[in-house]
C-alpha cells in the first residue's frame, strides 16, 4: 500500500489501483560516521580537502573575516561551529579584535541583539565584533569587477578589507543556485542590491516574454546554470580562504562537515546531498502526487515550492501534478502572493519580476507559469479565490485532486509517481 501524503497534522491515503503507480519515491539510506555535530566540524577542521589546515593559512596580526548566514538559515546550527573556529584562529594567534564575523543578510533585514547572540553564542557575541551586511548602504559597497554575464560586483567592503576570509553555511538542494552553501555566501550573501538583481534575473530567459530559464533548477551546477556560474565568478573575486559547510538532517541535526576549498569542500558537501535525496527514477509519468511532507514544511505556500520543483523533474510534458500542501499560514510572503494574485497575464507577471526581482516573487512566478503548461492542482486549506488568475486549482482533500484530474483528462486515472517527501526527494535520471 502506498505511503500516506501528509497534510498539515494529517495525511490522505492514495487512492490509486496498484497497477497505476510507477514508483514511490524516497530518501536514500547513507550511512555516515556516527559523531556529535561538535565532532564532526572538529573531523572536519583536522581533514580539509585540497587545503592546508586552517590554523596553517592565517597568521598572528592577519584580520579575518568569518562570513555566517542570518536568522533564516538558523537551521544550519552557526551557534555549533562558530565557537570551534573561533578557538582554532585563536590558536593560531588571531586576536579577538583581528576577527570578524558578517551576517550574510543578502536582501533580509537587520537582525536584532538577540538573534545575533543565537547564532553565534553569547560567549562569542561578548568577544567577537558581529555585523549585519545591508545590501542597500552603498557606503559599505565596493565595486570589485564585472562578471561575463554582465553582473557588477559590489561587495561589502568590510569583508574585503580583511585579509583572509572564512566561508561557512549550510548545503541543501537550491531551486536557483543548484545547491546552497559555498558560493552563495558571498553572493548573494554579501552583494549590493543590484548585484543580487542582475544575478537573480539570470533566472528568467533573455526578453520579456520568454519565462524561466529549464537551466536554472536544484542539483544543476555547472556552466549551463547562469545564476550559478555568475556566483562562482563574483566569488572567486574574493577568493576565500577557507571555508565550512555543514549538512543537516530532517531534525536539522549537523550529521556531516566539510571543510577546506571553498570550491571542492563546497562540492563534496553537495554530493553528500546528492546521495541522500538524489532518487533514480525510470521515467515520468503523466500524474505526479507530492506531499510538501506535513507540519512543518508545509506551514506556507512559499516554502512548497521545493516540492513543485522536484515534482516537475518527474511529470511528463502537459501532464498533471497534485502537490499536498496545507499552507494553513497562506502564501507566507507577501511577493509570492502578489505574483500569483495580483496579475492578469503571465507577461504581466514576468514584467513585474524582471523590474524587481525576489525570491518570494520568482517562486510565485513558477507556480504561475508551471500551471499554465500543466495541470496544477494543490490540496490546500487556501481558497481558490486566494488564486487569482492564476491556473491553480484548490480543492481540499486528495480524493478531490483525483476526481479534478480525471475530468481533466478525459476520465482516465493516470499512471503516476508518489512523492510523500516531495520537499526532499530530487528524482534523477538513470
Amino acid at each position: 500500500m502506498a505511503e500516506a501524503m501528509k497534510y498539515g497534522e494529517e495525511e490522505f491515503e492514495v487512492r490509486l489501483p496498484a497497477e497505476l503507480i510507477a514508483a514511490e519515491l524516497e530518501p536514500n539510506r547513507v550511512d555516515l560516521p556516527q559523531r556529535t555535530p561538535e565532532e564532526h566540524i572538529r573531523w572536519a577542521l583536522d581533514h580539509p580537502i585540497d587545503s592546508a589546515p586552517l590554523r596553517e593559512l592565517v597568521r598572528a596580526g592577519e584580520k579575518v573575516c568569518i562570513v555566517i548566514s542570518d536568522v533564516t538559515r538558523r537551521w544550519q546550527s552557526p551557534e555549533t561551529y562558530l565557537p570551534i573556529l573561533v578557538a582554532e584562529l585563536e590558536a593560531a594567534g588571531i586576536r579577538d579584535e583581528d576577527m570578524l564575523i558578517i551576517s550574510a543578510t543578502g536582501t533580509h533585514r537587520r537582525q536584532t541583539p538577540e538573534e545575533h547572540v543565537g547564532l553565534v553564542t553569547q560567549a562569542v557575541y561578548d568577544r567577537i565584533r558581529l555585523v549585519d551586511h545591508q545590501c542597500t548602504e552603498e557606503e559599505q559597497l565596493a565595486y570589485v569587477g564585472t562578471t561575463t554575464r554582465g553582473t557588477p560586483v559590489y561587495l561589502d567592503r568590510r569583508v574585503l578589507a580583511c585579509d583572509k576570509v572564512i566561508l561557512t553555511g549550510g548545503v541543501v538542494y537550491h531551486f536557483m543556485a543548484g545547491f546552497g552553501g559555498g558560493r552563495k555566501s558571498i553572493l548573494p550573501g554579501i552583494a549590493g542590491r543590484e548585484t543580487i538583481m542582475k544575478n537573480h534575473n539570470l533566472a528568467l530567459n533573455p526578453g520579456l516574454g520568454n519565462g524561466s530559464n529549464p537551466a536554472v533548477r536544484s542539483a544543476n551546477m555547472n556552466e549551463t546554470n547562469p545564476v550559478h556560474a555568475d556566483m562562482m565568478e563574483a566569488c572567486s573575486m574574493v577568493n576565500p580562504a577557507f571555508l565550512v559547510n555543514v549538512v543537516v538532517n530532517d531534525q536539522q541535526e549537523i550529521i556531516a562537515a566539510f571543510a577546506g576549498n571553498w570550491v571542492t569542500a563546497h562540492r563534496a558537501a553537495c554530493d553528500l546531498v546528492e546521495r541522500m535525496y538524489g532518487v533514480e527514477v525510470r521515467e515520468k509519468t503523466p500524474l505526479v502526487i507530492a506531499s510538501a511532507g506535513g507540519y512543518p514544511k508545509d506551514l506556507n505556500f512559499y516554502q512548497t515550492i521545493k516540492t513543485l520543483c522536484n515534482a516537475r523533474e518527474v511529470v511528463e510534458d502537459g501532464g498533471t501534478i497534485i502537490l499536498v500542501t496545507k499552507s494553513q499560514e497562506g502564501y507566507g510572503s507577501p511577493d509570492t502572493q502578489k505574483q500569483i494574485a495580483g496579475y492578469p497575464t503571465m507577461v504581466d507577471r514576468e514584467k513585474a519580476l524582471r523590474e524587481n526581482f525576489s525570491i518570494g516573487a520568482f517562486i510565485g512566478y513558477l507556480f504561475a507559469e508551471c500551471a499554465e503548461t500543466h495541470h496544477m492542482i494543490v490540496v490546500t486549506s487556501m481558497k481558490q479565490e486566494e488564486f487569482g488568475t492564476a491556473r491553480i486549482h484548490a480543492v481540499q482533500t486528495l480524493d478531490e485532486a483525483l476526481a479534478l484530474s480525471r475530468e481533466l483528462n478525459g476520465g482516465r486515472d493516470l499512471r503516476a509517481t508518489l512523492l510523500p517527501h516531495g520537499a526532499n526527494t530530487l528524482p534523477k535520471f538513470q
